[in-house]
């Protein structure tokens, strides 16, 4: 099955690059670093290292407090981090520097993974959440390295599609030595498509223990202060193609009745930057773009946050936060981070890819969810008419918050024989 699985894969990878070519016509930086993707390199990178993957900014922001714990504890540890896109990428550079040694993931493939490792000889490989690769598994194996899978989840829909291939799964699978789950729910989908039950372990999920320095708060309120001073500040976070549209068209509704709204708009992917902007000006919105520091006036609809890696800074300048990836069928974004900067939260429909994080803070009653547009505009009207319902979603998010973190410190010690 895996032999067939290869050689599917070899096909299609004429495909593969013409994607990255087309993607890049947008996003210059899927033409770059090709090379990595088949495991050729450039430069001379270190060997024996500790290997982490994560696809891409989500999983590299969750990432983060653990490599600096193990940073801190071993200040010799030779770290590598591995991403699939370059949105990824820029975040591992711009957050962990010259640190940590950083290539994207080979393809699938059996000869770039074996350059790949030939070139690093990781001493344990780490890989967040869903990524099962079944060539790179056997490889690990193969190799006598350890392979762990951290933060892992698995949806009904992903449970149920990879139960199609037993035999694919099933090796892959053989190869690793933990699987350490966010949930007991996710441990059992895990055990269900083949992963051994003495190797599933429920730890929670490492996205509680998101980090935000007390600088970026401060800054956050500055920019409030300042830039949006006198305005009331929505910001709609990780925005998806045909999601800004329903946005702009709320927010004209919604500023007959908010004279003071200004819509903040974040989106997901930098390639979509001139687009939004596009959208907002079609919309005859006036729009301030961050990168142009044109000054706020009256008349300004809508600031577009065309820059990366500032979120938590632009939800601490924010009177109120959406989520998005929610309001259209993508499986929603992680809440998580603007509960802990302290920010009202509301978020959409289409949660399936954090299900059990937003059935657990709405039992909480630690943020709001929308299943119309119509209840998007009643939510943000409550809260802005409301001071004290915002305080108090903000003081029950960071509680929730607490109740939750941990996970860290227990995946450290888990994985710490491999640190030294």
């Amino acid at each position: 099955m895996r032999s067939i699985y290869t050689v599917l894969f070899y096909c299609l990878t004429p495909f593969i690059l013409f994607r990255l070519f087309w993607r890049g016509i947008k996003a210059p930086d899927y033409r770059l670093r090709w090379l990595e993707r088949f495991g050729f390199y450039k430069h001379t990178y270190p060997q024996n290292v500790i290997w982490f993957h994560a696809v891409s900014v989500g999983e590299a922001e969750a990432l983060f407090p653990l490599l600096r714990l193990i940073q801190q504890r071993h200040s010799d540890a030779k770290l590598l981090i591995t991403t699939t896109t370059p949105t990824g990428s820029k975040r591992v550079t711009s957050v962990m520097g010259e640190t940590v040694s950083h290539v994207y993931l080979p393809y699938d493939l059996p000869d770039a993974i074996n350059r790949f490792i030939i070139t690093f000889k990781p001493v344990v490989a780490v890989i967040m959440e869903t990524e099962i690769w079944p060539n790179l598994y056997v490889a690990c194996g193969q190799n006598s390295m350890p392979l762990y899978v951290i933060n892992a989840r698995l949806s009904e829909k992903s449970a149920r599609g990879y139960q199609k291939i037993p035999t694919l799964v099933n090796s892959a699978l053989a190869q690793v030595n933990g699987v350490f789950t966010q949930s007991h729910e996710d441990a059992q989908r895990f055990i269900t498509i083949g992963a051994k039950k003495a190797i599933v372990t429920s730890v929670g999920n490492i996205k509680f223990d998101v980090e935000v320095p007390e600088a970026i708060i401060l800054e956050g309120a500055y920019l409030k202060r300042t830039l949006f001073a006198n305005r009331f500040v929505w910001i709609i976070a990780s925005t998806h193609k045909d999601e800004e549209a329903i946005f702009l068209a709320l927010y004209k509704q919604i500023k007959l009745k908010i004279p003071e709204l200004l819509l903040l708009i974040v989106p997901r992917h930098p390639e979509r930057f001139s687009d939004v902007q596009q959208l907002c000006s079609q919309q005859q919105l006036d729009v301030v773009l961050r990168t142009s520091a044109e000054p706020m006036l009256e008349s300004t609809d809508v600031y577009l946050a065309d820059t990366m890696g500032e979120l938590k800074l632009l939800y601490a300048a924010a009177d109120v936060a959406f989520v998005g990836g929610s309001m259209v069928s993508v499986g929603g974004h992680n809440i998580l981070e603007a509960l802990v900067v302290g920010v009202p939260v509301m978020f959409g429909p289409y949660m399936g890819n954090f299900k059990e994080i937003s059935r657990r803070v709405l039992e909480q009653q630690a943020a709001m969810q929308c299943a119309t547009s119509d209840e998007v505009i009643e939510t943000l009207l409550e809260l802005y008419q409301q001071k004290d319902l915002r305080l108090a979603l903000v003081e029950r998010g960071k509680q929730f918050i607490e109740q939750n973190q941990g996970a860290i410190n227990r995946l450290y010690e888990l994985l710490s024989v491999h640190f030294s």
